[in-house]
């Protein structure tokens, strides 16, 4: 079907990463439940499903700090399908001692082997696949399988010759590492297609899906490794300068991210063609994007390398106008969203409304403070995005229940209701805004409390573990979020 411009009228989404979809193997993934929820959204009448980025993470699990900015993550690729190709058998699941994702991936192995000797490998879509995405998949097989083979150790930590790329050592370790290589282009080739079809399964029930970029990419990523002349690293591969933002009312020492910086000058040389190929990535995966810490292409927080803390840093420009010229050149009217939070200064504003993208809003920022609070919704415009909270606050009854006394009040006072509301008020005044786009936590629809958040920005252990149970959808749900939404003209 052709998908409308999302912003061509008002609409209502859920926002739920994959693997916080029910499932038995550790995390959820694109199989049955995946098709079941988008069957669940389009019951209640919602026609946007935010999910987060989807690449391949390191064992914090976070999905903004991913070893590719092209490839999917092979813990969503579900086992069923696999099963109905005939390249699985049935079994018993996961043993005892066995997490999901040892399963997971013992089954996969089998189910390439089986792949193999079916000759799926010279099927033409298979051909087509590896053809088609040559220009990072063989980078990326290549990096999983040196990694593996190195202990994964990150690869500014390998014997110098594979660091650097010398041709002879990349030679060598493709021809030794064939398994691996094969295994991850035949990961990255279920992925994409069990994504694209539950994609087109989403799309056909008016449903768009929406991604999210984050603005720096991890520095022990196939990308850095491939093509270290696009960020501000040394002849050795490390660091000159990290990420990060400086000391505010929340820090006093800011916060150290660690990312490498892009080399901005070396991009504009070539008229920004890796941002090209990564826009061009998630356009074949997404309708509509997010741009994850905006504000770093107007000007970002530049941090020695050596430094113990962001107190140090400086901010440096950054060519955000010239990219998003560029980019539209290239691609025409781009389907983003800025997430234009925290500290924004009048030339962030100036960037991202002079390329009409839609900002964000935040409704558990919006209360405890006067009536000049951006957040609340009489400054609302139209061009935004409205959101009870986000993946990086608590849940909305977990929110409210951590509130001051003036914070309640204030609440209470501007909407017009009480405390046995929550979280249902929060939501219809996400609805009521006058944004375009609302969307809602699946915890907020589910009533969830602080113990079902997905991620604590600060904590480093137990967060993107997240995951619903079908049974903790009330009876009437649907019908009453359908109410809802056409209520308030999103259905």
């Amino acid at each position: 079907m052709n998908i409308d411009w999302p912003f061509d009228r008002r609409r209502a989404g859920l926002l739920l990463h994959p693997t916080s979809l029910p499932s038995n193997y550790g995390n959820g993934d694109l199989g049955p439940d995946a098709y079941h929820f988008v069957d669940f959204m389009a019951a209640c009448g919602f026609t946007v499903w935010q999910t987060l980025p989807l690449g391949p993470t390191h064992n914090d699990l976070s999905p903004y700090s991913a070893q590719s900015v092209h490839a999917g993550n092979p813990r969503l690729i579900a086992l069923e399908p696999l099963i109905e190709a005939g390249w699985l058998q049935p079994d018993a699941g996961p043993g005892a001692d066995e997490t999901g994702w040892d399963y997971r991936q013992k089954r996969l192995v089998k189910a390439r082997y089986r792949f193999e000797e079916a000759g799926g490998i010279k099927r033409s879509d298979y051909k087509a696949f590896l053809r088609h995405h040559q220009g990072w998949l063989d980078d990326y097989a290549l990096y999983q399988a040196i990694r593996a083979a190195q202990g994964q150790r990150a690869w500014f930590d390998w014997p110098r010759e594979l660091r650097d790329r010398q041709p002879g050592a990349l030679a060598a370790a493709r021809q030794q590492l064939s398994e691996t290589v094969a295994q991850v282009q035949f990961e990255q080739f279920l992925f994409y297609q069990q994504w694209t079809a539950l994609k087109r399964y989403a799309n056909q029930r008016g449903i768009l899906i929406f991604g999210d970029i984050p603005l720096f990419v991890g520095y022990d990523s196939a990308d850095v490794w491939a093509q270290r002349e696009a960020f501000l690293l040394d002849s050795e591969g490390r660091r000159q300068v990290v990420a990060g933002v400086p000391p505010d009312y929340f820090s006093v020492t800011g916060q150290l991210w660690g990312n490498p910086h892009y080399a901005w000058e070396r991009m504009k040389a070539d008229r920004f063609q890796w941002w090209k190929e990564r826009i061009r990535t998630q356009l074949t995966q997404f309708d509509l994007l997010r741009i994850d810490h905006f504000r770093g292409l107007e000007a970002y927080w530049e941090i020695p390398a050596s430094a113990e803390t962001a107190v140090a840093g400086q901010w440096r420009q950054a060519p955000g106008d010239e990219l998003f010229r560029a980019l539209r050149a290239e691609f025409g009217n781009l389907p983003l969203v800025a997430e234009d939070l925290g500290i924004i200064t009048p030339e962030v504003e100036t960037l991202r409304d002079a390329h009409g993208l839609p900002g964000m809003k935040v409704l558990h920022f919006a209360f405890g403070s006067g009536a000049d609070n951006p957040y609340l919704p009489h400054h609302h415009i139209p061009n935004s995005v409205v959101y009870t909270g986000t993946h990086d606050n608590n849940t909305t009854l977990g929110w409210f229940a951590e509130l001051d006394e003036q914070t309640r009040t204030h609440l209470f006072d501007y909407l017009g209701g009480g405390p046995e509301r929550m979280p249902e008020l929060l939501i219809r005044t996400a609805f009521a805004s006058v944004a375009r786009l609302a969307v809602a936590p699946m915890q907020d629809v589910l009533e969830l409390g602080s113990e079902d958040r997905m991620n604590r920005p600060g904590v480093a252990e137990g967060n993107w573990r997240w995951q619903f149970r079908w049974e903790q959808v009330k009876s009437g749900v649907t019908e009453h979020y359908r109410h809802l939404l056409m209520l308030y003209g999103r259905l």
